[in-house]
């Protein structure tokens, strides 16, 4: 066309002959038959017509935009989910914002609201603090799909909880059964205030194990990681066992013990929590626990769709790990 005004969808409609309503149907594939859509489209290219994501947003009431908001994407884990994610949920009409909370739950919460202010469609949260007040207020204004932990005080669209009673449990459990009874616990960052249920749960098993057990806040980034794992391996008493509730935690044990001249399983016992690839190229490869991504990012988009299409709520469901073992455990010294 001459001049630069953007073709529109009436100048394909009085090219084709059909009407505004047929055209646009066209163009999406949903009605009409093969050829009048091919004939639609060629139009389209023709006239150098480009769909206007402002004017079908304000006509569909829909920005086509979803909000992943990661805890840290200092872990490897939540690369790896964030990256199937943002390809799942890539399509003509729809798109995925990968944003990074930097472990700050305060801040994810100012994250989750410029999302909202924004028009995404949908909110997928691996949320730092489930029981922050914040959340009810986000998923008044915004569908909300969590990830990990469930959201106690919001209703959300729908939750896709981690069973850390079974992986936590079955983790403290492992290391009791070869003789440990002195364990830490390595977990993510947070405010001291925060309240994690992986770290409940570590606490009530504990104490039913007999276990003398702590739990230290721990990055996930290899420099701060291996600096936490040096304070902990020079205390005294030293805990002969450990378990990290991230793999990229394991990894700066791993640095540590080296400086140290401490032998993994020989010295120390160590367990991972999110079965990294990188993790069996260790020595000894780490034992872990498997979470099921691939079906992880199936269900989610599938949950992302059905509550964008249907403003409905979507049924909890729980993925539950299966430990994974390469050799890193092993009867504490004697």
């Amino acid at each position: 066309m001459s001049g630069s005004r953007r073709p529109t969808l009436k100048d394909i409609a009085a090219d084709t002959g059909l009407s505004m309503a047929a055209v646009s149907y066209a163009l999406r594939g949903l009605h009409g038959t093969p050829e009048t859509r091919q004939r639609v489209q060629e139009a389209a290219e023709r006239l150098g017509y480009q769909a206007d994501p402002v004017a079908r947003a304000l006509a569909s009431g829909r920005s086509g935009s979803i909000g992943v908001l990661c805890a840290s994407l200092e872990d490897l884990w939540q690369q790896r989910l964030a990256a199937a994610l943002g390809r799942e949920l890539l399509a003509p009409d729809r798109n995925a914002w990968i944003i990074d909370s930097a472990g700050d739950a305060r801040r994810q919460l100012e994250l989750a609201q410029h999302l909202v202010d924004h028009r995404a469609d949908a909110i997928v949260v691996i949320p730092i603090d489930p029981a922050a007040p914040g959340w009810s207020t986000i998923a008044q204004q915004a569908p909300v799909i969590a990830i990990g932990d469930a959201l106690p005080g919001a209703k959300a669209k729908s939750e896709v909880v981690f069973d850390n009673e079974s992986g936590v449990s079955t983790a403290l459990q492992r290391l009791a059964d070869a003789g440990h009874r002195d364990v830490a616990v390595l977990s993510p960052t947070l405010r001291a205030e925060i309240e994690r249920p992986a770290e409940e749960i570590a606490q009530r098993v504990a104490v039913n194990l007999k276990l003398k057990i702590r739990i230290l806040q721990c990055p996930h980034d290899l420099p701060g990681a291996t600096a936490v794992a040096r304070t902990l391996l020079t205390s005294s008493p030293r805990p002969t066992g450990i378990l990290a509730l991230a793999d990229s935690m394991a990894f700066g044990v791993y640095a540590a013990s080296r400086e140290l001249g401490l032998r993994v399983p020989e010295d120390l016992s160590l367990l991972g929590y999110d079965d990294q690839p990188l993790s069996q190229l260790l020595t000894p490869p780490l034992s872990s626990f498997h979470w099921p991504l691939d079906d992880l990012v199936t269900d989610v988009v599938a949950r992302v769709t059905a509550t964008v299409d249907t403003n409905r709520r979507v049924r909890r469901t729980t993925v539950a790990p299966i430990l994974i073992e390469r050799g890193s455990v092993a009867a504490p010294p004697t």
